[in-house]
């Protein structure tokens, strides 16, 4: 008897797909034109470095252009392949439809490993592939914008966004043709914590809904809850500081590539984050208990899982040992297709990727609006909005006096309520709402349909509809 074949990422991705539009009365056609990615350009392309040219392959697929501009990032690994990036654009279609983010799906990729080369030698590196996508308008700020995945990050957005402007001396709205930049380049305010930041709403939410948290067996709010974060990168080490600093959550594992630490009294995130960035890893961190083989972490008891890292981490070789009822995909496909039928046959919820991790795409969407409208967001209103505020200030001081020892403001109150919001502020604010909202799109359809039993599955009905009225509206 032979073992059952783990489907790949890419197959993963339609196997779900298909999941959902069986339930659905799409036209064959239309189902068709959804599913399918519209163009992958392959790059090879030669850089002279240390003395002799090196020849980099790098992949930027569109999947649909239902919306323009199309939106996704671009990753640095060794592992990309056009089965991948083509499956990362397909996600990212579905991700932008479901938080309402008007943009189609795209994913870039470049063969390489950054460990293994100088900074310097990245700018060449990156600027040569971004000159080969902007020639051929695969990088424009009203056709195709980039951001940084795995393997990239502001540095690199900002060396795309200046080879653009050498290229397109007359575009005034250069800074529009990627998102992810440095603050001083463009960039937003509350970005490089947007992916965990928006892990911590969408758990926020799903802890608002009883009924959501009974599904999973659970009960109460985040509060004393225990978490294992996989993968203390960005998304990973965002998600894990703010739900143990500020929702009272316990992070009791940490797995990185070169194991994991356990301490089920709660690890400081900070603490093995600086750890990490001194010593390249884990081991050796003295508080904890280090255990080599980091996979078996994401079998421990826990309340929440959050693979943040790399897809296929749960897969049909660990799914049935999986203990945590609730995992939240902060990753893209961090669970394979074989492995999400074994999690909801044991009654596990899996909040899904194209929803948990779209903070990113989310702030990216204001900062392309920001960036588009030249003005930082909060810099006409704020003052105007503290003015209107002081006014209230002024007549409850004045009750205040009038009312002596009988009643007085609460300490603080006045320096809270009087300060107008800012960029950051108004980021997190609509960060939270777009979360929020798409989740209760989500819920309603799993809790409204016999035939939805799973949160995955009402994602991709919720966004394949979206999509498919968008095709509709342009008259296919």
């Amino acid at each position: 008897m032979t073992a059952k074949r783990e489907p790949t990422f890419r197959e993963s991705v339609d196997l779900m797909f298909n999941r959902a539009v069986a339930l659905m009365e799409l036209p064959p056609g239309l189902e068709e034109k959804i599913r399918v990615c519209n163009a992958t350009y392959t790059v090879r392309f030669g850089v002279r470095l240390r003395g002799q040219i090196h020849t980099f392959t790098g992949y930027r697929s569109v999947h649909s252009e239902h919306m323009e501009p199309v939106k996704g990032g671009i990753r640095y690994a060794m592992g990309v392949n056009q089965d991948e990036v083509e499956a990362l654009a397909a996600l990212m279609t579905y991700k932008c439809a479901l938080v309402e983010a008007p943009f189609g799906g795209s994913k870039g990729g470049l063969r390489l490993d950054p460990r293994e080369w100088e900074e310097h030698e990245l700018e060449m590196i990156t600027r040569r592939f971004a000159y080969e996508l902007i020639k051929r308008d695969l990088i424009h700020p009203a056709q195709n914008v980039p951001a940084p995945d795995m393997g990239t990050g502001e540095r690199e957005m900002a060396w795309i966004a200046d080879q653009y402007k050498r290229m397109a001396t007359t575009d005034i709205n250069y800074r529009a043709c990627v998102t992810g930049k440095p603050i001083h380049g463009g960039g937003i305010q509350g970005r490089t914590e947007a992916t965990g930041r928006g892990v911590q709403y969408a758990l926020r939410e799903f802890f608002r809904h009883p009924e959501d948290v009974a599904a999973a067996g659970m009960s109460g709010k985040l509060d004393g809850k225990r978490v294992v974060v996989q993968g203390l990168g960005n998304v990973g080490y965002h998600a894990a500081k703010f739900l143990s600093e500020e929702d009272g959550c316990k992070v009791t594992a940490i797995i990185e590539r070169d194991g994991a630490l356990i301490d089920e009294t709660g690890l400081d995130v900070e603490a093995v984050r600086n750890w990490i960035a001194r010593h390249g890893g884990v081991d050796g961190y003295p508080d904890g208990k280090y255990i080599a083989d980091g996979t078996k972490a994401l079998e421990n008891e826990c309340e929440i899982l959050i693979p943040a890292a790399m897809e296929g981490v749960i897969n049909l070789e660990n799914a049935a040992r999986i203990k945590a009822p609730l995992i939240i995909e902060a990753a893209n496909g961090p669970v394979t297709a074989g492995a999400d039928d074994i999690l909801r046959q044991k009654g596990t919820v899996i909040i899904p990727d194209m929803y948990a991790n779209a903070g990113g795409v989310t702030v990216s969407y204001f900062e392309w609006v920001k960036n588009l409208s030249h003005i930082r967001f909060g810099r006409i209103g704020r003052r105007q909005e503290e003015a209107r505020h002081q006014l209230i200030i002024d007549e409850l001081e004045r009750l205040d006096a009038h009312l002596g020892d009988n009643w007085q403001m609460s300490p603080h109150f006045k320096q809270q309520y009087l300060r107008g919001a800012g960029e950051l502020e108004l980021v997190r604010s609509g960060l939270d709402d777009t979360m929020r909202s798409a989740y209760q799109s989500m819920r309603e359809v799993w809790h409204n349909r016999q035939d939805v039993t799973d949160l995955r599955t009402a994602a991709y009905l919720v966004s394949i509809a979206k999509v498919a009225a968008s095709y509709r509206a342009m008259g296919l």
